[in-house]
């Protein structure tokens, strides 16, 4: 009887709701701290970024239009999903990063804990963040908060999971959708957590995710005409005041680099961030 092999893993790429290589056929690959062989993984192109562009400007109309509280459902979902491929996850950042079985699980579930404690403030942040303002007139006048559109991310470089769920999360809930350059040295739970997008009823375009160089990847993001806003909480490696510089060019909100362990801590302020204040007048009834 012959002995049976393993089914090795691919790695792609995540645009559109597909898991598409990169077009440029390149890989790279990902080794454990030892040096030990674990996946290649899809590098993506300045081509892939303008897929990932243009599948997440796609999907604005649907994923704003959603009400906030099937937001908060879908979201909500993702995170039963990860908790049902805990393991897997937990395995995943081991070999990637050597930490320890105990510091892994806290991280699978610290990711877990900050997209259910995001998915709860979809149908309350705008109460929040909202207000009724007093004007001088039979008026009513109202400040709503709408989302921004396409945001580009480039994800905490240091974390395999947790700061890219920390990332991602806070732009989805106001209704924005997403392309985010994953951790170049960990990208395996990346594309692991695609997977659980795709089967999480995330409308495809929402979240689009690229694995490879942030710094060749991140200067194509900034200075696209279709990008709303830019997070450069994972930026600190590279040359980011020229990403900012590239961003005023659209006029693109920017959000510069954050450092440590307390780099995109859940905040509401990370949601509002990714928003636009839209003021609305009525007129008051006279009878």
């Amino acid at each position: 009887m012959t002995q049976r092999l393993t089914v090795p893993k691919t790695y792609k790429l995540f645009i559109g709701g597909a898991f598409p290589r990169s077009e440029s056929g390149r890989t790279f690959e990902v080794r454990a701290p030892k040096g030990a062989f674990l996946a290649n993984a899809a590098q993506a192109s300045r081509k892939d970024a303008r897929d990932a562009v243009g599948a997440a400007v796609g999907a604005v109309k649907t994923w704003s239009g959603a009400t906030a509280y099937n937001r908060g459902q879908v979201l909500y979902r993702v995170a039963e999903v990860l908790e049902g491929r805990r393991g897997q996850f937990i395995d995943e950042i081991i070999a990637q990063t050597g930490l320890s079985q105990s510091t892994a699980a806290a991280e699978v579930d610290e990711a877990i804990d900050r997209w259910v404690w995001y998915a709860g403030w979809c149908d309350k942040f705008a109460q929040v963040t909202g207000n009724a303002n007093p004007v001088a007139g039979p008026y009513f006048n109202l400040s709503v908060p709408e989302p921004t559109g396409v945001v580009a991310i480039i994800a905490p470089q240091d974390t395999a999971l947790v700061g890219l769920v920390s990332a991602v999360a806070p732009a989805l809930v106001a209704g924005n959708t997403v392309v985010v350059v994953a951790s170049e040295a960990f990208p395996l739970s990346a594309i692991s957590l695609a997977e659980v997008l795709a089967t999480s009823d995330v409308p495809g375009g929402v979240v689009n995710i690229l694995t490879g160089s942030p710094a060749e990847i991140a200067p194509w993001l900034a200075g696209h005409p279709d990008v709303h806003a830019l997070d450069l909480v994972g930026a600190g490696g590279i040359d980011w005041v020229d990403l900012q510089v590239k961003a005023a060019e659209t006029l693109t909100r920017v959000l510069p680099p954050e450092q440590g362990p307390d780099a995109a801590t859940p905040s509401l302020q990370r949601i509002s961030a990714f928003t636009e204040v839209k003021t609305v007048w009525h007129t008051k009834s006279l009878i």
